[in-house]
Order: structure tokens, then C-alpha cells, then sequence
């Protein structure tokens, strides 16, 4: 067996990335190498001193993520330009980052690794409940001046070169002559995952894609093509299966993004959904976001109640494990990101939308700053994780188990400030003064029906998880039993990939 370790440099990367396009055996090897790599020093070295399930829930996500692109790969769902974009930005700027942790050494606190942009509200859909239609008739973009320098100075000031795009549709944004794509690929050293509803990709934009290598699609659905339709409009499931298709057909990588809500949840994490969109459509990863009372026509009767949350739970790791597959969900899958990665926390993010609204999360529609008076004042991207609002968020992770030996972690299960402490963001919004994004926001607050609604949903949740996360996660004895089964079933995997 040939020497796998000289090839896991950085400068040695492209030497290995042609090992692992143009030989399936030495690619299984090196995918077997990895596997024991990271299962040592996540699991059992533990660097990171959290639960052990916890470090085995994270290795199952590296390597489901892993096994997506051996599948992409062999089925040649990526072209060979793109495979080398991807590990030139992915791999090298993103998985093997060095230059993070000396931004981190520079700063004198652990930046954030991501921020999340709606560089338009304009969307060409009304779905139901969408979090960011909250006014459908006013349509605002971020300027280019304005979306360039957040991007630039991400990747000056905190060494990060993963941009996630979301909306609106970012596929309407514009500036002059300047398009979404073009915005792209004017930051070749930058890779792009982008939410988009995929009835914009025509056969041109797939091949620009293609030509770039360094963006990939997130395309939403809601099951097949009943539930899809009903929510996004008649014939949109159509329109994403060729969009898939014209993505297959220029190598370009994509995933899914569902909302599962109280009616389709049971669809979406079905093995047929998962099956189809994975192993027949090629989906190389997928983003469950469960539906949140935050946006136009909100109600709480369309969340998933906390017992069937608990069934998606289950469901979920069992694709991970068994199937390996990468498909997260934003609130169950939390024990991968060790909890709550909102407000700037280390490695984490914040989100900023088409006004320029500076908010801790996606959906959470309260803030302290806009990022052009950040910059008009002098500031920089910086400037927000030191705003009253952030640092009460983030003292909250700390205390509830960012900071926290194993043993003293919180329920990782319960991990959202706003879906399952409602009661922790409302006092933070109202002590930092924080001010609603949207008349929906605003109104919430003086909500009480709404806020004892939120406040009761969590403290359900947490009620029935508890004794999961202590079981599972926190039982060292329980925890050394399934120690040793989890090690017998990743000797037969390895076993399996290595014949």
C-alpha cells in the first residue's frame, strides 16, 4: 500500500486530488487513511474535550461529506476542472486553513469562520411562510460597493474563504451591468454556496458555473413534486429537476435545502426523498432548515412539534451513519457544530441581509447594526461581534456549553436561541435594545400568545430530550459500551471501502 502521508500537505495536494480522480482503488485507500485519521484524533484524542458522542456525531458528518464526493466522483458529477477549484478553495483555504488561526492570534479572539449574505430581497416565488417575504412589495439589494468589501475584508481580516449566499432569490441581484455569477467569479479565490429556488439556472448559467468551479447551489424543495408545487407554485418541481439536470451535465456540484414543516416532515426525511435526491438526482449534500415563525403569514400550528422533531432526529443520523449521507438539520444536528454557531461565536457566523441589517442569525429579525453605517462610521466587519445584542447571545453559548467541560455541556439537542429559548433571545433583544428588522418582528414581542407559544415549544422540547442527552451523550458507561460497537462497526466500514 502506497505511503499516504506525504501527500497530505498542502503543496502536495494536487498530486493526491489526481490520485483520488483517476484511480477509484487508490481513492478508496486514501478515503480509508482519512477515516482512521480523523476517527483518532476526533474520537478517541478528543481534542476538542466534548462528549464522546458528540466528537462521533461530528467524524459521522466528515465522512458522509467525504463518501458524497467518492460518490460524485465516480458517478463524474463534478468535472475535472471543477474537482481541482474545489480542492484548490475547499480543501486548502477551507478544510486546511492555517491562516484562520493566525487571523485568531492577530484578533485576540476566534472570529467567526462564515457570514451568511441576502444580497437581494427580490425573489420570482411567493412560497408559503417564507422567512424572507416579509414585505412582498418592497424588493432592496445590497450595492456592489457594498457586497465586494464584505466579502474582501472576510478574507482579509479573518483569513475565511467560505461566503454562504441566500435571499430572496440571489440569482435576481444586480448592480449596473454587474449579475450574481459575475459577482462570483470576480472572487475566484472564494467558494460560494448559494440558497436558490434553481428556476434561474438556465443552460448558460450552469456552463458559467461549470467555467468558475467555485460555486455550488443549494436548491430548494419541499419532498416531490405535490408538496413542492404546493408550497412554491405550480410546475417549480419541473423546473428544478432540469436545473439539476443542466448542473449534471456542466460537472457542477449542488445539494438540497427542505423546509420541513408540521405536514411534509414525514416526506422529506423519508429514505425515498433521501434516495431520489442523492443517489438518483446527485445531490452531494442537504440543509434541512425546519419551518420558523418568523416570517410573512406566520404561524406556530406549521411547526414540527417537538415529539415528531425527535423522530426527524432519529431519522437524520441514521442516513448519516448508515447511508452516508450529508444532510444536517440546523436544530437536530447541532452536536456537529458543538451547539448555537449564531452571533459571530468562534467558528461560527452572523447574517446580513438586503437592507444591510446586521442580525446574530438567519432567523432571528432583530438588530443593533447596519453594516453601511458600520462602514460609514469608520468600522469594519469586526465592528458587530462586539454589539450588545452579539455578546449577550454568545455569553448564553458559553454558559450553556461552548466553554463547558463534557460532563457540565447542556442539551445540545435543545440548541436554538430563538426555537428553543425563546425566553433567552427576548431578554437580549430588549436589554441590548435591539430593534425588529420587519413589522413581524416587532409585533412578536408585544405578541404574548406568540412569545408563551415560542417559550412553551422549547421547554417541551428540552423535557423530552433530556434524558436523551443524558443518556447518549453525558452516561460514561453507557458511553464506553457504545465506544466499543461504534469501533467495531468503523473497522467493517473501512474493511468494506479497502476490498
Amino acid at each position: 500500500m502506497m505511503d499516504l502521508q506525504p501527500f497530505l500537505k498542502q503543496d502536495s495536494i494536487f498530486s493526491l486530488l489526481q490520485v483520488m480522480v483517476n484511480n477509484r482503488a487508490a481513492r478508496h485507500r486514501v478515503i480509508d487513511y482519512i477515516a482512521q485519521k480523523t476517527f483518532k484524533e476526533m474520537v478517541e484524542d478528543n481534542v476538542d474535550n466534548r462528549p464522546r458522542q458528540v466528537q462521533v456525531d461530528k467524524y459521522n458528518y466528515t465522512m458522509a461529506l467525504l463518501y458524497g464526493l467518492d460518490r460524485a466522483i465516480d458517478q463524474k458529477l463534478m468535472s475535472k476542472h471543477v474537482i481541482h477549484r474545489f480542492t484548490d478553495i475547499f480543501l486548502n483555504k477551507v478544510v486546511l486553513n492555517e491562516e484562520w488561526k493566525s487571523a485568531a492570534q492577530a484578533l485576540g479572539f476566534d472570529p467567526p469562520m462564515i457570514i451568511v449574505i441576502s444580497p437581494t430581497g427580490r425573489c420570482n416565488l411567493r412560497c408559503t411562510g417564507c422567512y424572507a417575504a416579509s414585505d412582498p412589495e418592497d424588493h432592496p439589494s445590497l450595492d456592489l460597493k457594498t457586497f465586494d468589501r464584505i466579502i474582501r475584508e472576510k478574507r482579509a481580516l479573518w483569513h475565511s474563504y467560505f461566503t454562504v449566499i441566500s435571499g430572496g432569490e440571489p440569482m435576481l441581484w444586480r448592480d449596473g451591468d454587474v449579475g450574481f455569477v459575475d459577482m462570483m467569479t470576480s472572487h475566484p479565490d472564494e467558494m460560494f454556496m448559494f440558497y436558490t429556488n434553481a428556476t434561474l439556472i438556465t443552460d448558460e448559467v450552469a456552463r458559467r458555473l461549470g467555467e468558475s468551479g467555485n460555486a455550488s447551489p443549494a436548491i430548494s424543495v419541499e419532498g416531490f413534486e405535490e408538496e413542492t408545487d404546493a408550497r412554491r407554485g405550480r410546475g417549480i418541481y419541473r423546473k428544478v429537476l432540469e436545473a439539476m439536470e443542466r448542473l449534471r451535465k456542466y460537472g457542477v456540484p449542488f445539494g438540497i435545502s427542505a423546509t420541513p414543516n408540521r405536514h411534509n416532515w414525514r416526506v422529506i426525511t423519508s429514505e425515498k426523498f433521501v434516495d431520489f435526491f442523492f443517489f438518483e438526482q446527485g445531490a452531494i449534500y442537504g440543509w434541512y432548515f425546519q419551518y420558523m415563525p418568523v416570517g410573512r403569514g406566520q404561524t406556530l400550528d406549521l411547526m414540527v412539534p417537538p415529539a415528531e422533531r425527535i423522530e426527524m432526529l432519529r431519522r437524520t443520523r441514521r442516513f448519516v451513519e448508515e447511508k452516508k449521507v450529508f444532510i444536517a438539520d440546523f436544530w437536530n444536528s447541532a452536536t456537529g457544530s458543538s451547539g448555537c454557531i449564531s452571533a459571530g461565536r468562534s467558528g461560527g457566523y452572523y447574517y446580513i441581509d438586503w437592507y444591510g441589517n446586521i442580525t446574530p442569525c438567519v432567523f432571528v429579525p432583530y438588530a443593533v447594526d447596519n453594516i453601511y453605517r458600520v462602514f460609514a462610521e469608520g468600522g469594519d466587519i469586526n465592528t458587530p461581534l462586539t454589539s450588545p445584542l452579539f455578546s449577550r447571545i454568545r455569553a448564553w453559548q458559553d454558559e450553556y456549553g461552548y466553554k463547558k467541560p463534557p460532563d457540565q455541556i447542556d442539551n445540545w439537542l435543545c440548541p436554538c436561541v430563538i426555537r428553543d429559548h425563546f425566553d433567552v433571545l427576548k431578554d437580549a433583544v430588549i436589554q441590548s435594545q435591539a430593534r425588529p428588522i420587519n413589522a413581524e418582528a416587532a409585533e412578536a414581542l408585544k405578541d404574548e400568545s406568540y412569545c408563551q407559544g415560542m417559550i412553551r415549544y422549547g421547554e417541551e422540547m428540552k423535557r423530552l430530550t433530556d434524558p436523551i442527552w443524558q443518556r447518549e451523550f453525558l452516561d460514561t458507561g453507557r458511553q464506553e459500551e457504545a465506544a466499543e460497537k461504534k469501533q467495531e462497526e468503523h473497522a467493517e466500514v473501512l474493511e468494506a471501502v479497502a476490498t
